[in-house]
Parts: structure tokens; C-alpha cells; sequence
């Protein structure tokens, strides 16, 4: 194994955590962002040799991450929407593990954010959620920085609207 691999696999563990809550920052599921991130993992470790190593593993991987999410929806938009019929049933055990993990605001913050439009949802959780400078979200999500600031400024104001702050 050459150097540059070990520092992507190493990369990829140290970054797993974190490009977890980006996908569920997308996908709002926890399945789907598992899957998401499986995904992504894949595709970096298949595309290796696409890296740069000059600059930072996590751009590349969020950026894989999201135009996979990019082409799921648009997947979804061609096929239209499906529903898993095990989805109709209550699984107590998830009930459970979500009381005991969120709080009824942080479910509803969550649900607010279903809702907003999926480029303003990733600018936020980048931003509010993981920490994320402009400059550093702007390079990740690979758009103007003026950009990142009108869609997070958009999506605080829907949601400072919702919660009528």
C-alpha cells in the first residue's frame, strides 16, 4: 500500500462521524444517510486516485457525498416516490432510541428543515450544524461564497419565521 492510500483510508475513518451527520443533514433519515455514506465511502476508495492530496480530504468526500444525494433526487423525480411497506408499521425500539436522543424542539428544527429547499439545508448544516467557515462550505459545496451566505441567510429566515423568534 503506497502512501497516499493510507492517508485517504486513515482520512476516511477520522471523517466518518462527520460526513454521517452531513448525510442525514441531507437525507433527514437515518437508513438513508447510512446508505449515503456507505456510498460515499465506496466512491472514494474506487476513485482514489481522483484525490488530490494537496488539499483537504473532506472537500472531496462531502462534495462526492453530495452530488450523490444530487442524483438520488433526481433518480427519485424520473422514478417517482416509493414507500418501503415495513414503513407502515411502529418499530418501538427506534421510538425509544429517538426519545431518548432529541428533544421535541430538536424535532421540530428537524422538520423544518425537511422542508427547506436541499441547497439551502446543506448550506445550513454545514454551517450551523458542523461548523464550517463561508469560504470553507463555499469550497466544499463548490459555489460563490456570496452564494453560501444568501441560502444560509434564507434558510434562517424561514426558519426565525416558523418558530416565530
Amino acid at each position: 500500500m503506497n502512501g497516499k492510500t493510507e492517508q485517504l483510508q486513515t482520512g476516511l475513518i477520522e471523517l466518518l462521524p462527520e460526513l454521517r451527520r452531513f448525510a442525514y443533514s441531507l437525507t433527514c433519515d437515518r437508513d438513508a444517510a447510512d446508505d449515503l455514506t456507505q456510498s460515499a465511502l465506496e466512491r472514494a476508495l474506487t476513485k482514489a486516485s481522483a484525490w488530490d492530496s494537496s488539499r483537504p480530504l473532506k472537500f472531496w468526500v462531502f462534495r462526492i457525498a453530495r452530488n450523490l444525494w444530487l442524483d438520488q433526487l433526481r433518480a427519485e423525480k424520473v422514478r417517482g416516490n416509493t414507500e418501503d411497506i415495513d414503513d407502515e408499521g411502529v418499530d418501538i425500539a427506534d421510538d425509544r432510541l429517538a426519545a431518548m436522543h432529541t428533544t421535541q424542539e430538536l424535532r421540530e428544527v428537524t422538520d423544518k428543515m425537511r422542508e427547506l429547499p436541499e441547497d439551502q439545508r446543506a448550506v445550513l448544516a454545514l454551517v450551523a450544524v458542523e461548523g464550517y467557515s463561508y469560504k470553507e462550505t463555499a469550497e466544499l459545496l463548490d459555489i460563490p461564497v456570496g452564494t453560501v451566505m444568501s441560502r444560509l441567510s434564507r434558510a434562517r429566515k424561514t426558519l426565525i419565521e416558523h418558530f416565530d423568534l
